[in-house]
């Protein structure tokens, strides 16, 4: 019988953004895929059905009245199913951001599973997470091994395909898309042609699949993702994973460095936020408000704009009143 454990040491690339050893604990023939790449029957049955532009409406305001939330229904609306990036660089609010999300959604939408899926994150970053959001918190921080990573991926994505081929309108906050595909990209090193920056070609194929998956069934349930991706950490390898999954959502929220370093907050970059078909979740009144509020800011620098947008959302206590002050410019 062969044994197929070894106890053999391997260093993750600098570039990666992991520094420490990690011992994996089963070979990988070559050609075979991550555990986390095999589709169950529910997946199989979720994925075949219709698929249809994300609805209704998630009103994040219902739950929060956070700035953060307030800006994301005026800018990117979230539907049902939704498929979201939010593009973070580091330090601009981006855990403050996942943490209100999740409590603005199990408050606007109590009949919605919410789940918050956490890979190699920091373990106070867990612990956190744990005690102040209402939501199912599945994680593998960043001491686990790699295996570990994508077994509780894996578990996740097989339950929510269950849950959601079966009629329940599922929502995922994944921290982080980026770390995700990293730890894929480990797991298939050498076994596909390399792109820049060290990524293996058939690295990211497992974390386009989950992502991907995130869609509205026509008259049934639904599976959003809103997932966090990495940018500006000087890693090429990240940079990489944000081009190859830019382009695949239907809403971005894009954080700003350059608004960040001045206490702006929300850090949003007004101009590169939005949702794709935003006019099918929102009134005509809502419509009309924001293209005027688009219009007023366009002109401006990022982070003019952005001190703008928050001394607006400051200035009206709700979306509501703010709109209709808009709705009253000429």
């Amino acid at each position: 019988m062969n044994d197929r454990y070894h106890d053999r040491f391997r260093r993750r690339p600098d570039r990666s953004g992991f520094g420490a050893p990690f011992r994996p604990s089963r070979r990988t023939d070559p050609g075979a895929r991550p555990q986390g790449s095999r589709q169950n029957e529910s997946a199989r049955s979720f994925l075949s059905k219709v698929s249809v532009d994300p609805s209704p409406r998630i009103c994040l305001e219902k739950g929060s009245r956070e700035l953060t939330m307030r800006a994301m229904d005026l800018l990117c609306p979230l539907g049902r199913g939704q498929r979201g990036l939010i593009v973070a660089p580091p330090t601009c609010g981006k855990t403050t951001l996942l943490k209100h999300l999740c409590q603005a959604i199990t408050q606007a939408e109590p009949s919605m599973k919410v789940y918050c899926l956490l890979i190699d994150e920091r373990p106070e970053e867990v612990t956190d997470f744990k005690r102040t959001v209402k939501a199912d918190v599945r994680w593998s921080s960043v001491d686990q091994p790699y295996e570990n990573h994508v077994r509780v991926a894996d578990e996740l994505m097989n339950q929510v395909y269950r849950e959601a081929d079966g009629g329940a309108d599922v929502m995922i906050l994944l921290d982080s898309l980026t770390r995700l595909a990293r730890v894929h990209n480990t797991g298939t090193r050498g076994q596909g042609r390399t792109l820049s920056g060290g990524v293996d070609a058939r690295g990211l194929e497992v974390p386009r699949r989950i992502f991907g998956s995130a869609r509205k069934i026509e008259n049934g349930g639904s599976l959003g993702i809103l997932a966090t991706v990495l940018v500006e950490t000087g890693s090429r390898m990240d940079d990489v994973i944000f081009q190859e999954f830019k382009g695949t959502g239907n809403m971005e929220i894009v954080l700003s460095r350059e608004i960040a370093s001045r206490r702006i907050y929300p850090a949003v970059h007004v101009g590169d936020t939005g949702t794709r078909k935003e006019e099918l979740l929102m009134t005509p009144e809502e419509k009309e408000g924001t293209r005027k509020l688009r219009a007023g800011l366009a002109g401006m620098s990022p982070p003019e704009a952005a001190r703008t947008f928050v001394g607006l959302l400051e200035k009206f206590p709700t979306n509501g009143e703010l709109l209709k002050a808009l709705k009253a410019q000429v």
